[in-house]
């Protein structure tokens, strides 16, 4: 099996994004909708730069209009777009350039989207409340776990990542919330404990 994919979002210093990185993270994610965790193309585009190449800088949209989201993401110059709301293929069309990664972040359903329906690349499950911190059933039987690469997300923390990628056999995983320390603010304890335990 392929080494886990291992996504930490809404960073937004730089000791957020080392720590993210040294501990081994695959992506790191710069949120542009509105959040408690935005920041601004300025920002994004300064600590993109610390990254090195062999992990993904991600933009996260939510709603936005398409000439927006590639501007923040030109200005910024991240390498992946993830858009997290109601937007239609039409996007993902208008967005695709050479070597940019595009997610698709949907709500968990009982009938499992297939990756790669919309023309992304990715595909991310998350909660029904995006960005709320909560868990949602992952263990249920009912739950019909995706073809293609696609990460898990929604409520996820060190304690429980583990016991999560066992239940639904997830291609990756994806966090912000569960390693913080406050709404907001990056625990680099909780980035290093979260990649060790979900590493497994």
């Amino acid at each position: 099996m392929t080494e886990l994919f291992v996504k930490i979002c809404g960073l937004r210093t730089e000791q957020d994004v080392d720590t993210a990185v040294a501990a081994g993270a695959d992506a790191v994610g710069f949120v542009f909708a509105p959040s408690p965790r935005t920041v601004d193309a300025h920002t994004a585009r300064r600590l993109a730069e610390r990254v090195p190449d062999d992990v993904l800088t991600v933009g996260v949209f939510r709603g936005q209009p398409i000439a927006q989201v590639r501007e923040l993401t030109e200005a910024s110059g991240i390498r992946a777009v993830q858009l997290h709301g109601d937007e239609g293929p039409e996007y993902y069309e208008a967005l695709r350039a050479p070597g940019r990664v595009l997610i698709r972040a949907t709500a968990a359903a009982r009938i499992a989207p297939r990756s790669g329906e919309f023309g992304e690349d990715m595909l991310l499950l998350d909660a029904p409340e995006p960005g709320s911190g909560k868990p949602w059933n992952w263990a249920s039987p009912e739950f019909a776990t995706p073809a293609g690469r696609w990460l898990l997300a929604g409520g996820l923390h060190p304690g429980n990542v583990r016991a999560a990628i066992e239940a639904t056999g997830a291609w990756g995983v994806d966090v912000s919330s569960g390693v913080e320390s406050e709404r907001g603010v990056k625990s680099p304890d909780l980035i290093r404990a979260f990649l060790a335990a979900a590493r497994g």
